[in-house]
């Protein structure tokens, strides 16, 4: 039973609300934000560092971030087995995964901050993409095999999920990746199916639901592996549907480079909301919303307590959503000169285009979540407010300031990934990687040199995180 405050303790909750407010308004991406500004700076030690430094705080709450963060951030500096550890521990904690009840009914009384993030569909692929190329890196094929098999069962139990050809439910590049996996193992039969599959995906759900048509250096890859695979058929087939009647192999001496380019950084989420303020005055009651600028007056002829004034007469209701905020990527275009050649990187996913879209997919259900926490705290706000009306709206005002939508993602992923594969020779090879930019015309290159000892398939991942301003401040 709630009983009387005291003015002095009133001024409590009011300092407590405010406390609330300042804690409680901050994103994800604000909360991290010493460890996002050192990493998209590329001081990548010293994003390293504070990731550490800032791991103890709510670690159960932000696990998989903090996994998958560390792997991420150790796979670029070139640390790919302690990369790896840490990625496992991330693939483990997606198959171990267990919802805490408890933390769940708590989190329909303040907002879905308070549970453990589970991670979206996408980023617990990336987290097998990762390692897979980790162990690529370190020449381990076996063990990219058996991120292969993970990646293989984690599409099956996606596609099981959603049955819609509307739906994020398949995805190419991961079967592009497989291909390469499987051909780096000279198993030309299970790369040409791993290939065709991600070809049909582009062909149908990239072009619906991302625009994104299948990489031509794909169709190079369906026609070496069918023939290499001695399927005949199959390699007629793909010969007469990309007219390529005259085609014909040529092995290089020292294999290929398949070289994937990782640009920009993946989007960030953040929050959108709807805000009302209730003013109760009189026979009056107005409804205020600031972000859309409008104001709704309401005469209550039959009003009865025309004496309202103070704390009393102000009620607040808030319901957030959760949204992603682009970082355009700043580099437009990448390609790579070889041995007098340039060939183009071709871009195989856009990371922000699917993360838009798991979120999309599961919009009915941020709503319905929304709006069952903000009715359950307006209930508890109303038996408040019976026995104390100034302490109700208090508890109304701290209701809206901590309502919030679930802010947290993978941020440090990239924003598109492009790849394609050069020939390489034996012995020494120069490569040229060129960037360029739509946005004011600059351009970038960096030099590679490989030593090809014996003929293979090696590969290199590159790194670019500059982006350009986003339309939406998020920080």
């Amino acid at each position: 039973m709630f009983t009387s405050t005291t003015k002095k303790g009133q001024l409590r909750i009011c300092a407590l609300a405010l406390l609330i407010a300042a804690q409680s308004c901050a994103t994800y991406y604000q909360t991290n934000y010493s460890f996002n500004q050192s990493f998209e700076q590329g001081q990548l030690e010293q994003a390293l560092e504070s990731l550490n430094n800032s791991s103890s705080r709510d670690y159960r709450k932000k696990e998989f971030l903090y996994l998958s963060n560390s792997g991420l951030l150790l796979s670029v500096l070139g640390r790919y087995e302690e990369s790896n550890e840490y990625l496992e521990k991330a693939f483990l904690f997606g198959e171990d995964y267990r919802k805490n009840y408890l933390n769940e009914a708590a989190s329909y009384l303040t907002n879905p901050m308070i549970t453990s993030y589970r991670g979206e569909d996408h980023e617990h692929l990336m987290v097998l993409y990762y390692k897979a190329m980790n162990y690529l890196k370190m020449d381990k094929h076996e063990e990219a095999l058996i991120e292969c098999r993970r990646l293989n069962i984690r599409l099956q139990q996606l596609s099981d999920r959603y049955d819609s050809d509307k739906k994020y439910s398949r995805d190419a590049f991961v079967h592009l990746l497989m291909g390469i996996i499987y051909e780096a193992d000279n198993d030309y039969n299970n790369a040409f199916i791993a290939y065709r599959n991600a070809f049909e995906i582009y062909q149908s759900d990239y072009v619906n639901l991302f625009e994104m048509n299948a990489p031509p250096q794909l169709k190079e890859d369906l026609l070496r592996t069918s023939l290499l695979g001695g399927l005949q058929s199959e390699h007629e087939f793909y010969k007469n549907e990309f007219e390529r009647q005259d085609y014909q192999y040529t092995p290089s001496d020292g294999g290929d480079l398949v070289f994937f380019w990782h640009n920009g950084l993946s989007p960030i989420k953040s929050e959108w909301s709807i805000n009302f303020v209730i003013h109760r005055k009189d026979n009056w009651v107005t409804f205020v919303n600031d972000e859309y600028n409008f104001s709704f007056p309401f005469n209550l002829s039959d009003h009865d307590e025309k004496d309202r004034d103070g704390l009393a007469d102000l009620e607040v209701f808030r319901v957030a959503f959760p949204k992603y905020v682009e970082r355009p990527v700043y580099y437009s275009k990448g390609t790579i000169n070889s041995a007098g050649e340039t060939i183009l990187l071709e871009p195989i996913e856009d990371v922000n285009k699917i993360a838009t879209q798991v979120l999309q997919q599961r919009m009915a259900l941020e709503f319905s979540k929304a709006l069952v926490r903000a009715a359950l705290k307006k209930v508890t706000e109303y038996e408040m407010r019976k026995e104390n009306k100034a302490l109700g709206s208090l508890f109304g005002i701290i209701n809206a300031i901590t309502e919030k939508a679930d802010t947290r993602n993978w941020q440090t992923l990239p924003h598109t990934i492009h790849y394609s594969r050069i020939p390489m020779k034996l012995g020494t090879n120069e490569v040229t990687l060129n960037l360029t930019s739509d946005a004011d015309g600059k351009s970038e290159k960096h030099s590679f040199t490989y030593v090809v000892e014996k003929k293979g398939m090696m590969f290199h991942t590159f790194t670019s995180l500059e982006s350009r301003t986003p339309s939406y401040r998020f920080y």
